[in-house]
């Protein structure tokens, strides 16, 4: 009989031989076999249109002899399988190469793909060729490689594999774990000398199957002229051909995700930059033997000071700009206090300039020649209206931030590649005001959605102050009243009154810049049934930005004409048609643009001839105790019938875990926004 501790023993030797095995890649790149056809996984289902087999990547430091310095190499391999038709698209491959302000180059090395198909029992392969490989330029940093693969079949597998060299040791590769389609199997190593400090970022929502790091030795060789100037690691040898050692220990990063999950398009998300799994690296310092060591990655202070200097920012509208004096005493004119001048002058350049639409931190040209041309971009004519207030003895500064769609931005570190926008703040009564010129409709003091964000800084000339534009902080209030009232036995009538929230109104505002009252009636039309005729639209508030704009237009109903049994939603138009979380699953956090609290009230007579058969039961029910509320509340008392419903939601950004209850919920508010009164024909 086998003892207790000798069974325990055998399961521990093949516990460990299990995951041995797991940790290994069970493919092999550049030999496909029929049965590497036969891709199976949990993941895909009939909405997969290709998934990644495998995805290998690594970054290795290679010693350069020719001057003492080192080169990035970066390898990668990866296999797809495309499904169906819609997953050519995953065939199309760009892989950009950096370009220096003095025009060096990245290296595109080692190229190889082929497309794979089983025709007659047997595994075909078709290669590109070099001619098949273009080169395009898609900015002044950058040139892409593009190609294509041949061949292409539903049920064909692609594979690759290249080399980038690189001498721009600040641009260690990043790794994406996640993207369209499913990822089966994503690694990535990078061997990182210690004489290169980096700070490691790793964002996304799916956890690391693997992530280790194992110390080894190293000793880099080089053959040298060795000149003595400043510049290398070299220092205490003559001059003439060297064999430099340089000895180190490397430390070796592994990072291995498995059966990652493809981020699909689902509402209420900001960018996927925030959400889709991935390891970044920003080069702090470089520290060789017996030398100083050299930073890079800067404080928020050197960036304030910095910025402060840079004539297409601080200097820009920190000088005197004595050529705005006429006009800002002509603007300001009657202005009593510096709010009021503040006022005028955020009015006077939103009214007269116009932005091109590009999301910028730094001026074009020259706040002169944005002056003359009355358009620029974001940056232009947000640091005008600085330059306006501060030459009228308003002390506004510049906020830099990252709109929504770009993207967070990283608190502790100053990675300014991040930022993509500035804004105006000033201080009235120790209460910060901030202002974005760039919007024709929007109100002193208001910003647009898109720039809440998080974290933003606000740059002084001592530092760069964290400043946090949270959409939690927004809420958007509602209220819609209704009233039916009888006529005659063939008519019910009524009014819809409904008071906007903010942004809500300055859609309104926009829309009605680009249409008429007839056409605006003709589209609320088409949100109600032909058993509702609308009309008599007003539209008040429109020019008062700060006010809610407010829509009010007549009912007549044409339910109750001669039938014996009507079906009559007390929502009318206002009803949540459709739960907005349909997925079963979600894989990041759900990002609304505010709070919210939306109010409905309806009183209604019963039509002459008629009775309430059934009525909606009334309801409360919150979510997540505090995080939000529903409540439905109805009443018949035989002549009125009396309803009002409210949704609150308390936060406007859930995390992924909170999502099952956010759906739940809004699954509860859609069925009983659904139900319906049942008014039956007294006989």
């Amino acid at each position: 009989m086998i003892s207790l501790k000798y069974l325990a023993a055998i399961c521990l030797i093949l516990l460990f031989g299990s995951v041995s095995a797991q940790e290994k890649l069970a493919i092999k790149f550049g030999k496909i076999s029929l049965s590497d056809f036969d891709v199976k996984s949990s993941l895909i289902d009939s909405n997969t249109n290709a998934v990644v087999v495998a995805d290998v990547g690594k970054s290795d430091f290679m010693a350069n002899t020719s001057d003492l310095s080192f080169s990035l190499i970066f390898s990668i391999k990866k296999r797809i399988k495309i499904l169906n038709k819609k997953g050519f698209d995953a065939a199309t491959i760009t892989i950009p190469l950096y370009v220096s302000e003095s025009g060096k180059e990245e290296k595109l090395e080692a190229l190889k793909a082929s497309t794979y198909n089983v025709e007659n029992g047997k595994v075909i392969e078709t290669s590109i060729g070099k001619a098949d490989v273009f080169s395009e330029k898609h900015s002044k940093y950058y040139i892409y490689k593009k190609f294509t693969f041949p061949a292409l079949k539903e049920g064909s597998i692609i594979e690759y594999s290249y080399q980038v060299k690189s001498d721009f040791i600040r641009n260690l590769q990043p790794w994406e774990f996640q993207g369209e389609y499913p990822v089966l199997w994503s690694e990535y190593e990078a061997d990182i000398p210690e004489f290169f400090k980096y700070v490691i970022l790793s964002q996304g929502y799916h956890s690391f199957f693997i992530n280790d790091t194992k110390k080894s030795k190293v000793n880099f060789s080089f053959t040298q002229h060795v000149d003595r100037g400043p510049g290398n690691f070299v220092t205490q040898v003559k001059s003439g051909i060297q064999n430099i050692s340089l000895p180190g220990d490397i430390d070796r990063h592994t990072w291995i995700m498995k059966d990652v999950p493809p981020l699909k398009p689902e509402p209420f998300t900001t960018t996927f930059r925030n959400a889709i799994a991935k390891i970044e690296f920003q080069l702090n310092e470089i520290r060789y033997p017996e030398q100083l060591p050299t930073y890079y990655l800067e404080t928020w202070e050197k960036v304030s000071a910095d910025l402060w200097k840079e004539e297409k920012f601080g200097l820009a509208i920190n000088r005197p700009n004595n050529w705005l004096d006429d006009e800002v005493q002509n603007i300001t004119k009657g202005a009593a206090t510096a709010k009021e001048k503040a006022q005028k002058i955020y009015a006077y350049v939103q009214r007269n300039f116009s932005c091109n639409e590009q999301d910028r931190m730094y001026i074009t040209d020259g706040l002169k020649e944005v002056f003359k041309n009355k358009t620029g971009s974001v940056a232009d004519i947000n640091m005008l209206l600085i330059a306006m207030l501060r030459n009228s003895n308003i002390d506004a500064e510049p906020v830099i931030l990252s709109t929504r769609s770009n993207g967070y931005t990283h608190e502790m570190y100053p990675l300014m590649d991040r930022f993509n926008y500035v804004i105006a703040h000033v201080m009235f009564d120790k209460t910060p005001v901030y202002m974005d010129a760039t919007e024709p409709r929007l109100a002193f003091g208001k910003l647009p959605q898109e720039v809440y964000n998080g974290h933003a800084r606000l740059i002084t000339k001592e530092t760069a102050v964290a400043v946090y534009l949270d959409t939690d902080s927004l809420k958007e209030t509602s209220y819609t009243n209704v009233l039916f009232f009888n006529i005659d036995k063939a008519s019910v009538e009524g009014t819809m009154d409904h008071k906007m929230g903010f942004y809500e109104s300055l859609d309104m505002r926009d829309d009605m810049a680009k249409t008429t009252t007839a056409e605006m009636l003709k589209k609320i039309q088409e949100n109600f049934t032909e058993d509702a005729k609308i009309s008599n639209l007003s539209i008040d508030s429109l020019k008062m930005l700060d006010q809610p704009v407010g829509v009010k237009y007549d009912i007549a109903l044409k339910l109750f004409e001669d039938a014996d049994i009507v079906y009559f939603n007390p929502m009318l138009n206002e009803a949540i048609k459709k739960n907005p979380f349909a997925a079963s699953q979600r894989f990041y956090p759900v990002e609304m643009p505010y709070t919210k609290e939306t109010n409905y009230t309806l009183n209604m007579e019963i039509p002459k001839g008629y009775k309430v058969d059934e009525l909606p039961k009334s309801v409360r029910f919150n979510l997540n105790e505090d995080e939000g509320m529903f409540e439905y509340i109805i009443s018949n008392d035989g002549e009125n019938i009396q309803m009002r419903c409210k949704l609150v939601l308390s936060k406007a950004n859930f995390l992924n875990e909170d999502y099952e209850s956010l759906r739940e919920f809004y699954s509860f508010i859609v069925k009983k926004e659904a139900e319906q009164i049942v008014f039956k024909k007294i006989k």
